[in-house]
């Protein structure tokens, strides 16, 4: 099992092999087209950067409340959102601005342009405003003529116009004044032409978001890698580098942004106070005066110390409410979209959150507003979930507001009954006390507001970015990154063997031809396989003829015919039947049946034995034409030389047998024609005719072999018909020629017992096709030049319609 396997491996990489040259012809192809590939693509060069995303481990107070509340899970750094947002639009927009990426300069070679970053020999300063440059898209040409002027076209085949540097020059993005970015580069310049091209910042972004890579170094890091390919190492690092910035820039616009609006809203909130302060003072100061009271002491310490103990509690409720009622008026009052004020001092920890909540929606709102409309389903969304926040502060603060009002009555109640205990006091200190109480309740929420205010200064103050860079953009090598041409070449000898190993594979696929005697044996089983008679030549030479002595591959080839055939023989000869009558077809015309016949029937002349060649196949005879290398236009032509036939014999019963045979010389050797004679009207029933079977008896017992040339077995009967005579049938394959599933045919005749002693033969193989003896080569030991032998077999080379 392991040998078949092994013998059919060998030989399906041996079909490969024979077109070997077709595997290096595609090979050295790809080859070509991958160095005009790496000679004529542009580049890229990699640059990375490495940044780290910092924890806010002193958070300010306007976002450590954030903490606390559970449906907004933790408010620690995620680095998966600080991902997204590293890659937002807006953030590579505000680098396309910055680097003025959406303008491109490009110098025209005769194949490929050159991109020019940084290296731009001019400078151009547009007169739209930047709004309409931003969203402009087009090109035009700058040749540069001499150190102060220049050629100018909007296209690259129109006639270009001259400028001097610092003129207006009108574009279809509108005008633009031209000045040269230095002397010497203008100098080193001189005759380049430029190509400029402007896009809309929007798609320069889109393009740039889609390049860079932004990841994790690892699962749970805070560090992040930016990865960026670009034909320009120079803008690659740059690219990362300004984005980096960008991002930090706008995490801390965002942080003071919300530390401005709560100064604000506390300096408001001071300024109220501190009016109402005043007023309280002079009041207890005025007091003072008209009654002359300077020192009253307590006349019941304990009442008076429970009831201090209370009012504390009271000043806090009311605090407390002040703060929930100014923050509900804020939030009635303020617009829609701004942000307000965190964390102000108010202990409902359900609106601290909900503000800081409804502020951190505010700038997303406002940052996606930079590159979305009003309109966008994203920014309505965000709108309705700020309302939301808004109805849901309204109502925390109502509720916060009833709570402390409630508190506050059960206090006051709670006052009044401590109070009824020292109504004996004089008049005086109980007027004094309630504007003592009513002066220590505004002075309490001032100093707090107070140290509200120095806070938020100090986290406006220290506001810290939110990353901190770990590399640079750095470039990985001088040399560039892609195309590699390693990887190219390999590509290109892979892609070169592919694809003739794929032409060749369904070539194979599709094929339905016999095409040598391996592929033979395989549909035939056990049938007997004689030769493979090899390809000689084209046109006139693969129809040659076997000389005397000849040692050439085909004489070689029917030498091993001849020695097989005759083993079969002389297996079953007897004295009274004598085994040796051969019949030679085919499937249909052109297959090389009477090729066949004839050269076998000269090869075992050679052997110097009695030869009888019979021309049967009476519908399209061609044995007089074959061996008389002549060519007739008629029929009655090929008569007036080659005399009666086997037709004429099979009609006339007054033809003898010694008419019809002819004596055939061939190099030295002769042997015994018989043609097939007129071509009849009724050829099926002379092929049923008795005289057949009388020739073809007096044939066996005359000669030593007889060779018939039949006609075709599929196309008719007539082969059919007489192979009741025959000892063997050679059954002729031409190799390409004739389909495997042909070989059934023959087969099923056999099985049927309507033909006997089938045996194959396949004709006309290629050299590198060639089975068992195609391995070693035909001719072993021979040792004379081929040149002027093959010259001499030339001479009997017939038509190549006998083929």
């Amino acid at each position: 099992m392991n040998k078949n396997n092994d013998l059919n491996l060998k030989e399906i990489i041996k079909d490969y092999i024979k077109y070997w040259y077709w595997f290096a012809i595609s090979m050295v192809l790809a080859l070509i087209v991958s160095y005009i590939y790496l000679r004529y693509t542009t580049p890229q060069y990699a640059a990375n950067a490495k940044i780290q995303i910092l924890e806010e481990k002193s958070k300010s107070s306007e976002l450590a409340i954030l903490e606390e509340i559970d449906f907004l899970g933790s408010t620690k750094t995620n680095v998966e959102d600080e991902l997204e947002i590293i890659k937002s639009l807006s953030n590579f927009m505000d680098v396309v601005k910055d680097l003025k990426l959406h303008i491109n300069y490009r110098r025209v070679g005769r194949i490929s342009a050159l991109d020019l970053y940084k290296n731009e020999p001019v400078k151009l300063n547009f007169i739209e405003p930047d709004s309409i440059i931003y969203n402009s898209q087009g090109s035009f040409y700058i040749q540069i003529l001499s150190e102060s002027t220049f050629g100018f076209s909007n296209q690259e085949d129109e006639k270009m116009k001259m400028y001097t540097f610092g003129n207006k020059v009108d574009t279809k993005v509108g005008g633009i004044i031209i000045t040269p970015r230095d002397a010497k580069t203008i100098k080193n310049h001189k005759g380049t032409k430029l190509m400029v091209s402007l896009a809309p910042v929007e798609r320069v972004a889109q393009a740039f978001k889609r390049k860079v890579t932004v990841a994790q170094a690892a699962k749970n890091s805070s560090i992040i890698n930016l990865g960026l390919r670009d034909a320009s190492l120079v803008r690659a690092k740059d690219v990362l580098n300004t984005l980096i910035k960008v991002y930090n820039d706008n995490a801390i616009s965002s942080k003071k942004e919300i530390s401005d609006r709560t100064i604000n809203f506390i300096n408001d909130r001071i300024s109220e106070i501190a009016g109402d302060l005043s007023n309280v003072d002079q009041t207890a100061q005025d007091f003072r005066t008209k009654n002359r009271i300077t020192d009253i002491a307590s006349e019941a310490s304990m009442n008076l110390t429970v009831g201090s103990a209370n009012e504390d509690q009271i000043n806090n409720v009311n605090t407390q409410l002040s703060i929930a009622n100014a923050m509900r008026d804020l939030v009635d009052d303020q617009g829609k979209y701004e942000v307000m004020p965190s964390n102000i001092g108010l202990n409902d920890a359900s609106v601290n959150s909900a503000a800081s909540k409804f502020n951190e929606l505010v700038l997303e709102r406002d940052r996606m507003l930079k590159t979305m409309n009003a309109q966008n389903p994203m920014i309505l969304q965000l709108n309705q979930q700020i309302d939301g926040i808004r109805e849901n502060m309204r109502s925390s603060l109502s509720s916060t507001t009833e709570n402390l009002n409630i508190q506050l009555n059960s206090l006051r109640g709670r006052q009044a009954r401590i109070n009824s205990r020292i109504y004996g006091a004089p008049k005086y200190e109980k007027q004094l006390k309630d504007i003592t109480r009513k002066q220590g309740t505004i002075e309490a929420l001032y100093l707090y507001l107070m140290e509200k205010r120095e806070q938020s200064g100090i986290t406006l103050a220290s506001t810290a970015p939110k990353s901190k860079l770990v590399e640079a953009a750095h470039g990985l090598s001088e040399l560039p990154v892609a195309p590699s041409k390693s990887m190219s070449f390999l590509a290109a000898l892979v892609i070169g063997f592919i694809i003739p190993f794929s032409v060749i594979y369904a070539y194979y696929l599709i094929d339905d031809k016999i095409h040598n005697k391996l592929q033979l044996e395989k549909l035939v089983a056990n049938q007997p396989i004689l030769a493979e008679i090899p390809k000689v030549g084209n046109g006139k030479d693969a129809n040659a003829v076997i000389l005397k002595n000849d040692r050439s591959v085909l004489a070689e080839s029917f030498r091993i015919l001849r020695t097989n055939l005759d083993f079969l023989i002389k297996t079953n000869k007897t004295k009274e039947h004598p085994n040796n009558v051969v019949f030679v077809s085919s499937s249909v015309s052109g297959e090389g049946k009477t090729f066949i016949a004839s050269n076998l029937a000269i090869i075992f002349a050679n052997t110097n034995k009695k030869v009888l060649l019979i021309g049967a196949d009476i519908r399209n005879p061609k044995m007089f034409t074959f061996l008389s290398k002549k060519e007739f236009v008629t029929g009655a032509e090929r008569l007036k030389h080659a005399g009666l036939g086997l037709t004429d014999f099979l009609h006339n019963a007054k033809v003898k047998k010694e008419e019809i045979i002819n004596q055939k010389d061939m190099d030295g050797h002769n042997i015994d024609v018989i043609y097939s004679g007129k071509i009849p009207p009724n050829p099926s029933e002379l092929a049923m005719s008795d005289r057949l079977g009388e020739l073809l008896e007096f044939a066996s017992k005359n000669y030593d072999y007889v060779v018939v040339d039949t006609a075709p077995l599929m196309i008719v009967t007539d082969t059919q018909l007489m192979s009741k005579h025959a000892d063997h049938l050679i059954y002729v394959c031409r190799a390409g020629v004739t389909e495997k599933r042909v070989i059934e045919y023959p087969l099923s005749l056999e099985q049927d017992g309507k033909i006997n002693g089938l045996t194959f033969v396949v004709n006309n193989v290629k050299s590198n096709d060639l089975g068992y003896g195609g391995k070693y080569g035909y001719g072993y030991g021979y040792g004379q030049k081929k040149s002027s032998k093959w010259k001499y077999v030339k001479k009997w080379i017939p038509s190549k319609k006998f083929r």
